[in-house]
C-alpha cells in the first residue's frame, strides 16, 4: 500500500494514506521529504516550504492560504491554513466530454414500477403527509395503526428490552445481575399487500407561522414527493386555516405534473365534525387505495429511467479519493446511458464553481447555477455566516480543514459529465444527465430536497459513519475506508476502502456500485437504512418565523 498520494499535478500538498511518524523520510518524485511532525492518515503535509499568504492547492484548485510559515514536510492544519477559494463568473467555451465505455450496461434493465407520467419507480410506496404541523399527531396515529396491523412495523427490539428490564427490576428490586437476551432475527408478520413496499408517514414543523414563501416552498417540496415515481398514492391531512393551503398544494402538484393521475386523498380537519370522523374516513379510503396500488406489478425498464441522487456526509480525508470519485464514475456511466443524476449541497461546491460552470451545456444553465449559488451565499452572509464555516469538527479532525478542501473532494461524486440543469430547492428534475440541486450541506435537508426533486435512489458516501435515510428514496451508504465498514456494518452497504489500499480502481468500484443499484432498483434487496426504518424528512426553511 502506498504511503502518500498527490491528487492532481499542480497540487503542493500530499495526502497521507496511513499514519506517518515525525522524522520519517517520504520519497516522492525524486526528492526526500522529511516529516516535521506526525501526520495522521487522511491529513496533508507540504511538499515544499510555504510562506504566509502562499496558496495551497489540492485537486488542482485553490483550497486555502498559509497563515504562517509551513516547512517542507509540515502538517497542514487549522493553525496554519485559512479558507480561500477561486472566484467564479461566466461560462468559458464549450465543454467536451469523453463518456466512459458503457457497452457492458447498454442493454441492461431493472424491474421497476411504470407510472402514468412515464417515470419508473424502484419502490411502490403509499405516502401520508400533513400540510401543517398541527396534523402531526393524526399522522402518527395513522402510522401506528397501519404499520402494525399491515405488517410494516419495525421489530420492537428495545421495547422488549425495557419490558425485560422492568420485569427483572419488579422481581428483584435491582438491575444487578440482569443481562439482555441475545439479539435474534425478528419479523413483523406477513404483509397483506405483497406489492406495496411500504406506507410512508411524514411529519414536519412547518406550514404556518412562517413566511408565505416558506409555505409555498413546503407545498412545492411535498408535491415533488407525490410526483416522485416511488410513490403510487397519497393521503393528505390538512387543518384548514394554515398558510400551506390545499389549493396551493394542488397548484404546485399540477405545476410538476399537469396530468397527475395517482390516487390522491385529501382530508381537512376543519370540515369534519370530529377528529374520529375524519380519521375513520382517512383509514377506510387509504386502505382502499392500498388495495388499488397493490395491483401494480414490476416490469423491465432501461437504465436511462434511473434517477440517482449523490450525497456525502460525515466526510473524511479519504472521501474525495475513494468513495466520491467511485460514485462519480457511477454517475458518468448513468449519464452516458441517459439517466438522471442529482448532486446537491451548494455550500460544498465552494471553490469548484467555475469548473461546474464550464461544464454547463448552455449559458442559461450556467446562469441558473451562478444565481442560485450567489443567492445562497448572500442569505448566509446576511445572518453572519458563510461557506467557510461549513466543515464540522468531525470533518476537521479527519483532514477536511477548509470548506474548499471539503468541497473539492465532495464535487468528485458528480463525475465529469456535462451539467444539464441547476434546480432550486423544491424544483423537479426533468432532463437527463447531471443536475445541480440547490440544498444546504445538512444531510437530511439535502437528501429531503433530492427526493423531492425526483431521486429514486440516493448514493450517500461517508467516512465517519452517518445513520440517515429517506422515506421514499432508498439510501445506499458507501464507506470511504475499511475501518468504518468494519466498525459500523449495520449502516454501511458498500465499502470503497479498497481504492485506498490499492486493491480496486475507481472505475472498478464505480461499476460495482452500478451493479448494486440495478439489484436495489429491482427490489432484490433493501439498504441498511431501510432495514433500520431510517425515514428522515426535514424541510429547509429559509425565511423568518412570524
Amino acid at each position: 500500500m502506498k504511503k502518500v498520494l498527490k491528487i492532481a499535478p499542480s497540487d503542493n500538498v500530499l495526502v497521507a494514506l496511513q499514519d506517518l511518524q515525525p522524522g520519517e523520510h517520504i520519497a516522492f518524485q525524486g526528492q526526500s521529504i522529511v516529516l516535521q511532525e506526525a501526520v495522521g492518515a487522511k491529513h496533508k503535509f507540504a511538499i515544499q516550504s510555504l510562506a504566509p499568504g502562499d496558496a495551497v492547492r489540492m485537486y488542482g484548485v485553490l483550497v486555502g492560504k498559509a497563515t504562517t510559515e509551513i516547512p517542507s514536510g509540515g502538517l497542514i492544519s487549522t493553525n496554519n491554513l485559512r479558507h480561500a477559494a477561486e472566484n467564479f463568473g461566466t461560462r468559458q467555451g464549450e465543454y467536451h466530454w469523453s463518456p466512459p465505455d458503457v457497452e457492458r450496461f447498454r442493454h441492461r434493465t431493472f424491474m421497476g414500477y411504470h407510472r402514468p407520467d412515464g417515470q419508473v419507480g424502484v419502490r411502490n410506496f403509499w405516502l401520508v403527509i400533513p400540510l401543517v404541523f398541527c396534523e402531526n399527531r393524526n399522522i402518527l396515529v395513522l402510522k401506528d395503526a397501519f404499520l402494525k396491523e399491515l405488517g410494516y412495523a419495525q421489530p420492537d427490539t428495545y421495547r422488549d428490552q425495557v419490558r425485560d428490564l422492568a420485569n427483572f427490576y419488579e422481581k428483584n428490586g435491582t438491575t444487578d445481575g440482569f443481562s439482555f437476551a441475545p439479539k435474534t432475527a425478528q419479523t413483523t408478520g406477513k404483509r397483506l399487500f405483497a406489492n406495496v413496499d411500504g406506507i410512508k408517514f411524514l411529519t414536519h414543523e412547518s406550514g404556518c407561522g412562517e413566511t408565505r414563501d416558506d409555505s409555498e416552498n413546503l407545498c412545492s417540496l411535498l408535491a415533488g414527493y407525490c410526483v416522485n415515481p416511488n410513490v403510487a398514492g397519497v393521503t393528505v391531512l390538512s387543518l384548514g386555516c394554515q398558510h400551506a393551503q390545499v389549493n396551493l398544494f394542488r397548484e404546485k402538484l399540477l405545476e410538476k405534473d399537469p396530468h397527475f393521475a395517482k390516487p390522491l386523498l385529501v382530508f381537512e380537519r376543519q370540515k369534519w365534525a370530529t377528529e374520529y370522523d375524519m380519521l375513520t374516513a382517512a383509514t377506510l379510503q387509504t386502505f382502499e387505495g392500498l388495495a388499488q396500488i397493490n395491483q401494480i406489478q414490476r416490469a423491465p425498464a432501461p437504465l436511462s429511467q434511473l434517477n440517482i441522487g449523490v450525497k456525502c456526509g460525515g466526510s473524511d480525508g479519504f472521501s474525495g479519493i475513494s468513495a466520491n470519485p467511485a460514485v462519480g464514475h457511477t454517475a458518468d456511466l448513468l449519464a452516458a446511458l441517459g439517466g438522471k443524476i442529482l448532486m446537491a449541497e451548494y455550500p460544498e461546491l465552494c471553490g469548484v464553481e467555475q469548473e461546474l460552470i464550464n461544464r454547463c451545456v448552455s449559458d442559461n444553465v450556467a446562469s441558473d447555477f451562478v444565481s442560485l449559488s450567489r443567492e445562497y451565499a448572500r442569505r448566509a452572509e446576511a445572518i453572519g455566516a458563510g461557506f467557510d464555516m461549513n466543515p464540522s469538527p468531525g470533518n476537521i479532525r479527519d483532514g477536511l480543514i477548509t470548506d474548499a478542501i471539503k468541497s473539492a473532494g465532495a464535487a468528485k461524486k458528480g463525475g465529469t459529465s456535462p451539467v444539464t440543469a441547476a434546480i432550486g430547492y423544491g424544483g423537479y428534475a426533468r432532463t437527463s444527465g447531471l443536475q445541480l440541486v440547490c440544498t444546504p450541506g445538512n444531510d437530511v435537508l439535502s437528501t429531503t430536497g433530492m427526493a423531492g426533486a425526483g431521486a429514486t435512489i440516493q448514493l450517500f458516501t461517508t467516512g465517519l459513519g452517518t445513520a440517515t435515510g429517506n422515506p421514499i428514496s432508498p439510501m445506499v451508504k458507501l464507506s470511504t475506508n475499511d475501518t468504518l465498514a468494519q466498525k459500523m456494518p449495520d449502516i454501511i452497504d458498500i465499502n470503497c476502502g479498497g481504492i485506498i489500499s490499492g486493491e480496486k480502481t475507481v472505475e472498478e468500484m464505480g461499476e460495482e456500485i452500478l451493479e448494486y443499484v440495478i439489484r436495489l432498483a429491482s427490489g432484490e434487496m433493501d439498504t441498511k437504512a431501510m432495514q433500520l426504518g431510517q425515514d428522515d424528512f426535514m424541510f429547509w426553511k429559509r425565511g423568518v418565523n412570524l
